[in-house]
């Protein structure tokens, strides 16, 4: 069993990584120490390497994004929390992005395995929803939707962001004809 102030000193470490890395995705791991509020031994007891930590935050994103649907659809209709929901997940892949540069090819194959699971049940009860409601066509595929959002991270933000405009054209495609 995981003592309390070790779990809180990960925790500590992950959070001030996920800041640190999006200040500056080249940050050290001793700035992430100091920023945590911990020691080396501890950064380094609890991710041994640079991608130990990468890999850390990434999966904490993704629990952090899988656990808001439940919140998104007790508080709204379910394509409008598909839509919140997703372009919440295009900004996390976008500041996800310059991090996995850090990652070798096994690590990105890794983090791919431990989150589409998640990812796609996440979808699966977002579109449930809305077809028990009859706001999303029955035929809707979690896997679909998810090939079909993933270049939503990679549409270009200047002059203006096409994220919202392009997810838009993809939920009309979701309602029933």
């Amino acid at each position: 069993m995981v003592r309390s102030d070790a779990r809180e000193n990960r925790a500590r470490i992950v959070a001030a990584a996920r800041e640190a890395f999006l200040d500056d995705d080249r940050t050290s791991m001793n700035q992430v120490a100091q920023r945590a509020g911990v020691g080396a031994g501890t950064l380094y007891r609890n991710f041994p390497t640079r991608e130990a930590l990468v890999l850390a935050v990434y999966q904490d994103e993704v629990e952090r994004i899988v656990g808001a649907v439940p919140e998104l659809l007790s508080r709204m209709a379910p394509i409008a929390a598909l839509q919140e929901w997703t372009l919440g997940l295009v900004d996390a892949m976008r500041r996800k992005h310059g991090l996995g540069d850090a990652l070798s090819p096994t690590a990105h194959q890794t983090i791919s395995e431990q989150t589409y699971g998640p990812v796609v049940a996440a979808i699966t009860d977002l579109l449930d929803a809305g077809k028990r409601d009859g706001s999303i066509r029955p035929d809707a595929d979690p896997g679909d939707f998810l090939q079909l959002t993933g270049a939503l991270w990679r549409a270009a933000t200047h002059p203006e962001d096409r994220a919202p405009h392009m997810l838009a054209l993809i939920l009309d495609g979701l309602r029933p004809r």
